[in-house]
């Protein structure tokens, strides 16, 4: 399986100013495959220890930041003599070990020439709890579910995602078959490794749905574990609104949709919960579509979106024939899948913030914007060919922005006043 974050990694190893590594993202990722595969490939040596029911290791930082003597017991503990620079030491669960997390500190200022790389899938709850992070002290690395590029490379397409990667559209054009069949099967799937690893070798549409619902389960099961029951209720509605949330053609979180006279400061801490385990996204409102937009944000208003468009389906109860066949099921939903899809794309295979744009007054509302140096984007988000954009088309009129964009089924092409990029293409936007 390949997975673009390694590349990252290699970058990160490189460095002249090298810190610890911190890769933040939810469970079920792909953290720890990642970090061992990047050991087995780049170096010499894994010296490997994780803190999950490991109380001994996590004992043995609480007595100091020695470097010297953490080294020796991370020698005994993984039976790996620990040496600069040829040796990859991973810390894994990091937040299981507060300590642990805080010696990275020492490991940059004492002992810069050791590479070590920590995850942890908790690790926002934990850092909320209390947990100091050495901040300026580390480098960090945010892992996402796999992008549809990592989808079809896994499926064996690795044509096709080179063919992207030179955005050659007349040829692309003409494989656009192939495409939207994979596009398809990754509503469907989506992108969590475990999944991805299993359809590549079995194509078992049955079996991957019975693999996501565990991978919810385990999500769910962490919501009792690690929250306290007075948070607990409000965060499990926060969760089983989402598909609700999305299903709607004005997709703004309503807080009236979790149940009847809710207000936002009721939800806000079960909201950040989940973004703080990396389940959810959150795409801010923006007021006024100017550079930079951070300026803008309206922090009251906002769109919440699952990991995982597969995870999204699974939540909804769709069935492969309904998004395969585009039944009536599906195309009663198939806005909110599109729109999770492109929103997970922009956020892990491109280099762009997200945001959302819209007023009380107009008759419009862009799905996504995004600036684009000094320029600010607007995105109409289609699920099929349609060339109706009237909602885009009146925001040029009123806006008159240097570029403007359409993701749909449809091929690429250049218009007088925006740019339709095939849905399968969003890591070219």
């Amino acid at each position: 399986m390949k997975r673009y974050a390694m590349q990252k990694l290699i970058e990160w190893r490189e460095r002249p100013n090298r810190k610890p590594l911190v890769i933040k993202g939810a469970r079920q990722v792909g953290k720890t495959w990642l970090m061992k595969e990047f050991g087995r490939q780049y170096f010499e040596k894994v010296a490997y220890v994780t803190f999950f029911n490991n109380r001994r290791m996590a004992r043995v930082f609480e007595d100091d930041y020695d470097v010297e003597r953490l080294i020796m017991n991370i020698n005994i503990e993984t039976k790996v003599e620990a040496t600069p620079e040829n040796t990859l030491i991973i810390f894994d669960e990091i937040q299981e070990a507060p300590r642990a997390l805080e010696s990275l500190k020492y490991f940059c200022e004492n002992a810069p020439e050791y590479v070590v790389v920590a995850a942890g899938s908790l690790l926002g709850v934990a850092l909320h709890q209390g947990i100091s992070f050495p901040v300026g002290k580390v480098d960090t690395l945010d892992l996402y579910p796999m992008n549809y590029r990592e989808f079809l490379e896994a499926m064996g397409e690795e044509q096709l995602v080179r063919l992207l990667d030179r955005k050659d559209y007349t040829l692309i054009s003409d494989f656009s078959s192939k495409y939207i069949f994979w596009l398809k099967n990754y509503y469907y799937v989506g992108g969590m490794p475990e999944v991805a690893a299993f359809f590549a070798e079995h194509k078992d549409y049955v079996e991957v749905r019975r693999l996501q619902q565990s991978i919810l389960e385990q999500y769910e099961d962490d919501f009792g574990k690690h929250t306290e029951n007075t948070s607990l209720a409000r965060i499990r509605m926060v969760w089983n609104s989402i598909p609700v949330q999305l299903a709607k053609e004005n997709r703004k979180f309503f807080f009236g949709q979790i149940k009847k006279g809710a207000r936002m400061k009721d939800f806000e801490m079960a909201i950040e919960w989940l973004l703080d385990c990396g389940l959810v996204a959150k795409v801010y409102k923006v007021n006024s579509p100017s550079a930079p937009l951070k300026a803008y944000i309206d922090f009251s208003a906002f769109k919440l979106f699952l990991l995982d468009v597969g995870l999204l389906g699974a939540m909804s109860e769709l069935d492969a024939e309904s998004i395969l066949d585009g039944n009536e099921i599906f195309r009663e939903f198939k806005g909110a899948l599109t729109e999770q899809f492109v929103l997970q794309q922009i956020i892990s295979d491109t280099p762009y913030t997200p945001y959302y744009f819209g007023t009380d007054s107009a008759n419009f509302e862009m799905d996504f914007t995004i600036q684009k140096g000094k320029n600010v984007v607007p995105v109409e988000v289609k699920a099929e060919v349609s060339q109706q954009a009237k909602s885009l088309k009146a925001y040029c009129q009123k806006y008159k922005p240097a570029y403007a964009v359409r993701f749909s089924m449809k091929d690429y092409r250049e218009e007088e006043w925006l740019v339709n990029i095939p849905l399968y293409a969003v890591c070219n936007l």
